[in-house]
């Protein structure tokens, strides 16, 4: 709840002294179109991915944003991410429904589930998917703050299915996913929302941090032989190392939390977990809604809400500190700066980006 720009712990582009290039919204999600347009993406599927992509980064989750967009292109070209398969169901039931996503991109497929459960959950009152074998869906924010903002209180969570990166609570070698969890509920015209990964450190920072030469902040990766590093190249060079739980001195939480994701999320969904055999990003997720007007008047919520709004905010700020923040707070702030100020990308990771656009025949955004 710090008044700041970015999560502690995190690294700002200010922090590193090294160069940013700033680009204008609407330039820097067309690029991101084109690129996977000239990969065979249909114009459609490209927007949405590339508009979700773009909305991670202007909330300052680089990690979900633009950088992304390399790695997307290789598991098109490896056929690991199947542009244009349809959704498929596989089981259906009064409030609940399971589907299989088929490999397809993650950001498609999620704004198909939320335009199947939001009518349903308003018909009943609440709505489960479960569905397996999405490519990375990207920030679960994004899709739970567009139901919210409907009157849902939505919940998501979903499970690394392929490349353990996290190592469970006791162990020294990864086992589990990042494995993230978030819960929105309505605000005034927007949103409470808190997004958050089971682990210290998502493994999308470790990889931008990889991509421009910076070290990880400490206590958040464990190195081949389970000893504390801030080398992020563990992740990805022979023999590898993992991530920590979240949790610190109690990451036997954030470990128990992956644990029941993978449950939930890979189980459950039949995408399964710790998989070699499919993409690093492919994602089994579980997506939780519940109509509040089947739970209590409108009038009624919104004046909970706000009494509880106040109570957290009339804390005493602690030093340092100029307000107390609600969750999300933080990104909605930065969201509203970034459209008016551009988005910046880290030098290490736009020259990536140039060398893509190259390779693909794809002009770059001024």
């Amino acid at each position: 709840m710090k008044n700041d720009m970015n999560q502690p712990g995190e690294i700002s582009e200010a922090d590193t002294g090294e160069t940013v290039h700033n680009f204008a919204v609407d330039k820097l999600e067309a690029f991101a179109a084109r690129i996977l347009e000239a990969t065979g993406v249909a114009i459609e599927e490209a927007g949405i991915v590339a508009d979700e992509l773009i909305k991670a980064d202007l909330a300052g989750h680089a990690s979900h944003g633009v950088m992304r967009l390399q790695q997307y292109v290789e598991f098109v070209e490896k056929g690991q991410i199947k542009p244009g398969v349809p959704l498929r169901l596989i089981a259906e039931h009064t409030g609940l429904a399971v589907y299989n996503g088929d490999f397809g991109f993650g950001q498609q497929i999620v704004r198909q589930l939320l335009e199947i459960a939001m009518p349903r959950a308003r018909d009943i009152g609440t709505f489960t998917i479960f569905c397996g074998h999405c490519n990375h869906i990207g920030r679960l924010a994004s899709y739970t703050i567009q139901a919210a903002r409907q009157g849902f209180l939505t919940m998501m969570a979903c499970n690394v299915t392929g490349a353990a990166r996290v190592v469970p609570h006791g162990a020294r070698e990864a086992r589990l996913g990042t494995n993230p969890i978030c819960i929105a509920a309505p605000y005034r015209t927007d949103v409470i929302v808190i997004d958050t990964t089971t682990s210290a450190i998502s493994e999308g920072k470790v990889r931008i941090a990889s991509q421009n030469n910076r070290p990880v902040p400490p206590g958040r990766l464990l190195d081949q032989d389970g000893r504390p590093t801030t080398d992020p190249r563990v992740l990805y060079d022979d023999p590898l190392g993992g991530i920590l739980p979240l949790g610190g001195d109690v990451a036997f939480k954030g470990s128990g939390l992956a644990v029941m994701i993978d449950v939930v999320g890979g189980i459950l969904s039949g995408s399964g977990f710790g998989r070699s055999d499919v993409a690093t990003g492919t994602n089994g997720v579980w997506l939780y809604m519940v109509d509040l007007t089947k739970v209590m008047t409108t009038d009624t919520y919104d004046a909970a809400i706000e009494a509880y709004v106040h109570h957290l905010k009339s804390a005493r700020p602690a030093a340092g500190v100029d307000e107390v923040l609600l969750p999300g707070e933080i990104e909605r702030n930065l969201t509203a700066r970034r459209r008016v100020e551009g988005i910046p990308i880290p030098d290490g990771t736009w020259r990536q980006l140039v060398q893509l656009a190259k390779r693909l025949n794809v002009s770059l955004p001024d």
